[in-house]
């Protein structure tokens, strides 16, 4: 383990960064990594703007944390930039412990400038690759990085081997100030500013200005076959991905197998990941990687429509093209492409890596997930005709509260929350078509779904064309879930269930649900806590397309929620 002191300028304050360590599975005994993340503002340049933003560790995308299935990691983080936040461990599903979850307001206040606190990572089922974030406002766009979980002792990967392995992560630039950005949409009502450019590790590479030189590179060996790990990053568009001449083949999602499916090109969601095998099999030269949004939206909506690319190149002696070739990705707006590629995700479901979909439900929600409006007095807003744009799930917009949630129901202290959103939408009307007037406007509220433990649930998203409708990828914390069925228009109570997969659906904590259409997901409720649920495109989530599901506790100790640690952050 190296250990590199790096001194900071905080008074008498000195912190010890780990870097390079890498968890080592060949022992049956599960083990406790320890990290040192310190959140500052640190400068960058790209598209030849400079701009200070906040960090991990001065590391955009942020340091890798790598352990064992079944480990546990305390990360440490100190706050030393400018305004509260949190860190949320996406995929981690944090057995009764949702104290180390991170979504700020719900599951902790922030962690404030000059303050610290530890998370308690526990790992359990989780195997490949997941990720961690800010959970505060925008500050994910810059605070980000992967989390590699490896096979624990004794087993391996259900495929052979990779002989190396390469972290690709998909992010967003803005040239603007993120947190300017955000606090000024809130403050007027309007949309937020649409980002500059995406990126690849960081870069924004071709075609973008000022960013050839440091287009990043993925170096490859003849014969070598590469395990990559995609990361999702990115705030607000779904993106395709491939790599010029190269076929990919996809061999695990959010962090559990699927059955290995090879393609093009892959379609991904904000918040998903991705493990792929990369045969390095061409003629040695350079290739383009690369990575363009898939929009599916109405008018309301904008969208950065840029591209990012980075280059894949083969060790060895040769002349480099003029030109690589660059990948045949599809158009920006072709809905059946990436159905086409979701469709065919299926969960590996082999005996060593079994699946245990809920045949019988006896806990169901069907949700309406719109874009809306609210009332401006004076039409004095920057959203439509003068009004605030807002968003709900079953026409409630989530209102974050000042104390969070998790602390109140614990505590059990009052007027923090209640406890009655909807099991089905207060208006039934023709969700897909013409939807009129009937639920554009919506209403605030802190409303919780209350869950018995070992509750077999149920949930059907319906996306509505209020608004237009949009494509929104829905995340759930504390668990993963199996998406069982998906399509276009109403979701029929009669007919929609037939067309599930219950054989061998994938195993996801994020999934897309389609633009006027539908998904519905299943799960076992055996994590007792308070989890988010809510929409990953940044914008949306701001507006309000969230909720919470509290689980109850179950009848022993080894089934309720564990004591909250002794520091953590306090509510201002």
């Amino acid at each position: 383990m190296e250990l590199n002191k790096i001194g900071l300028s905080l008074g008498f304050l000195c912190f010890v960064f780990l870097h390079g360590v890498l968890a080592d599975c060949s022992t049956a005994t599960r083990k406790v990594h320890r990290y040192n993340f310190i959140l500052r503002e640190t400068s960058f340049t790209r598209l030849c703007t400079t701009k200070k933003m906040l960090t991990v560790n001065g590391k955009w995308p942020g340091p890798k944390i790598q352990v064992c299935k079944g480990d546990t990691a305390f990360v440490h983080v100190h706050n030393a930039g400018k305004y509260g936040v949190t860190i949320h461990w996406h995929g981690v599903k944090q057995p009764r412990n949702p104290w180390s979850d991170g979504p700020e307001n719900v599951t902790q206040c922030p962690i404030q400038p000059g303050k610290s606190f530890t998370y308690e990572v526990t790992f359990s089922d989780e195997e490949g690759t997941v990720w961690w974030h800010a959970h505060s406002d925008w500050s994910r766009a810059t605070v980000h990085g992967a989390i590699v979980v490896l096979p624990a002792n004794g087993t391996t990967y259900p495929f052979r081997k990779p002989d190396a392995e390469q972290l690709l992560i998909l992010g967003e630039w803005y040239n603007g100030d993120l947190k300017e950005i955000i606090d000024n949409a809130t403050e007027t009502g309007a949309a937020p500013a649409e980002s500059n450019a995406y990126t690849i590790n960081g870069q924004p590479g071709f075609p973008n200005k000022c960013s050839k030189e440091t287009t990043y590179r993925l170096h490859v060996q003849y014969g070598k076959t590469y395990l990559l790990r995609l990361i999702n990053a990115v705030m607000n568009e779904e993106m395709f991905f491939g790599i010029a001449n190269h076929k990919l083949t996809v061999v695990a999602q959010d962090g559990a197998y699927i059955k290995p499916i090879t393609t093009n090109y892959i379609m991904t969601s904000p918040g998903q990941t991705f493990d792929i095998l990369l045969t390095a099999n061409q003629p040695p030269s350079y290739y383009y990687i690369a990575a363009s949004p898939f929009f599916d939206a109405g008018s309301i909506a904008t969208y950065d429509s840029s591209n990012t690319s980075a280059i894949l190149e083969y060790t060895g002696i040769f002349a480099p093209p003029a030109s690589p070739p660059y990948p045949s990705l599809p158009n920006i707006t072709d809905r059946a492409a990436a159905d086409s590629f979701t469709n065919r995700l299926r969960a590996l479901a082999s005996p060593a890596h079994q699946i245990n979909v809920p045949k019988k439900i006896n806990k169901r929600l069907f949700v309406t997930v719109s874009l809306n409006q609210i009332l401006c007095p004076g039409a004095t807003c920057g959203g439509p005709n003068g009004n605030r744009l807002s968003s709900s799930l079953n026409n409630i917009s989530f209102a974050t509260s000042t104390i969070d949630i998790l602390q109140a129901y614990y505590r059990s202290l009052p007027g923090v929350f209640t406890k009655d959103f909807p099991d089905r939408p207060p208006y039934v009307f023709n969700y897909t078509g013409d939807v009129g007037d009937n639920t554009l406007f919506t209403h605030q509220g802190t409303n919780v779904t209350m869950i018995n433990y070992g509750a077999a649930v149920e949930i059907v998203f319906q996306g509505t064309n209020v608004e237009d409708g949009e494509f929104h990828p829905m995340h759930l914390h504390g668990y993963s879930f199996y998406s069982v069925g998906t399509g276009y228009g109403n979701y029929d109570e009669i007919t929609s269930p037939k067309t599930y997969n219950l054989k061998d659906p994938p195993e996801v904590n994020t999934v897309a649900l389609p633009r006027n259409g539908w998904v519905a997901i299943r799960f076992i409720a055996n994590n007792p806590g308070v989890w988010f649920l809510h929409c990953h495109l940044e914008r949306h989530a701001s507006w309000g397309m969230g909720t919470v599901l509290i689980v109850k506790n179950g009848p022993t100790k080894e089934t309720s929620i564990r004591p909250p640690p002794p520091n953590m952050p306090r509510c201002s």
